[in-house]
């Protein structure tokens, strides 16, 4: 992080780019993604940080995919992704992506599930040729796969179909799915309702969460960027001055109460800076996907940083 800010000082401090009236950008797209359970996502909208830390407007791109999270970030159409699986992040970048990770977002590998009402399936080789749905290229991806894999099995040997959480619940609820890759109030709820635990991310996946951006519009926009460095920070500011209200926020806007909400938050990490632990993690993440054929060719993770 102290690189990171100490390039923007560089850049604005040499005049590479002029600052004209405060930002050099005259709007934002930010991806808002409630689920699993994005706090600072649902605390920054409620109190329009973003816009009032930027002083340009900021407009919300619910993307609920990873995959489309990142290509979103690749046409232009987003400039911030807040909230964006390492999976996906990875598997951009190692496709040629313009993508760069600027600070992280949360860890939580516990709170990554695969649900089923269905109590026999116990192990992988249980899972073979059912229907399981869930999220592309996101962590719960990442742990069906790693699931699979400690039974030599890979996702060829289910019914994967991709679609995001509240809809995975519903194919569970509805009978349509055998297994639902759940995070968040969508695992809670599963939970409350008896549906059967098959495994969580805990062993399975670091389950890392980061804030990404590309490359050029870094470059370009220096100054957005410390502003956006700035926001995060008040962000967790407000969460960590009044945490009941902010878990009121929460509660509200995903349908639970605040003791679920509390409950839930309990195992997740929000911290921004980005640790060894999580530059290994990200490695981690990029080792599996080249050993499970996700991608072609080993990826040097530390690519992903910009230090």
């Amino acid at each position: 992080m102290k690189k990171l800010l100490s390039l923007i000082l560089a850049l604005t401090l040499c005049g590479c780019f002029a600052l004209a009236d405060g930002l050099s950008a005259d709007h934002l797209t930010v991806t808002y993604v409630t689920s699993p359970l994005n706090v600072p996502s649902i605390v920054e909208k409620e109190n329009g940080i973003f816009g009032e830390t930027l002083g340009i407007p900021v407009s919300y791109a619910e993307i609920t995919s990873g995959a489309d999270q990142t290509q979103a970030l690749a046409s232009g159409d987003v400039q911030l992704l807040y909230a964006v699986g390492g999976t996906s992040v990875i598997l951009s970048a190692a496709n040629g992506a313009d993508i760069k990770v600027l600070n992280m977002y949360s860890r939580a590998p516990g709170a990554f599930c695969l649900y089923s009402r269905d109590e026999t399936l116990t192990t992988p080789e249980s899972l073979r040729g059912k229907t399981i749905a869930g999220p592309a290229g996101t962590n719960l991806h990442e742990l069906l796969a790693a699931y699979l894999a400690t039974a030599d099995m890979t996702v060829s040997d289910v019914n994967y179909v991709s679609m995001g959480i509240p809809e995975a619940k519903a194919a569970l609820d509805g009978g349509s799915a055998d297994v639902a890759m759940l995070g968040g109030a969508a695992a809670y709820n599963a939970a409350r309702l008896g549906y059967h635990l098959v495994c969580d991310g805990e062993g399975y996946i670091q389950a890392i969460i980061a804030v990404a951006v590309s490359e050029e519009y870094a470059n370009a926009h220096p100054d957005v960027i410390e502003k956006i460095l700035e926001a995060q920070q008040e962000i967790m500011d407000t969460i960590g001055a009044d945490q009941d209200a902010a878990f009121a926020v929460v509660a509200r806007y995903l349908d639970l109460d605040v003791e679920a909400v509390r409950e839930m938050e309990a195992v997740y990490d929000f911290s921004l800076d980005i640790t060894e632990a999580d530059r290994e993690g990200f490695q981690k993440t990029a080792d599996f996907l080249y050993a499970s054929g996700m991608i072609d060719e080993p990826f040097d993770a530390s690519a992903l940083f910009f230090d």
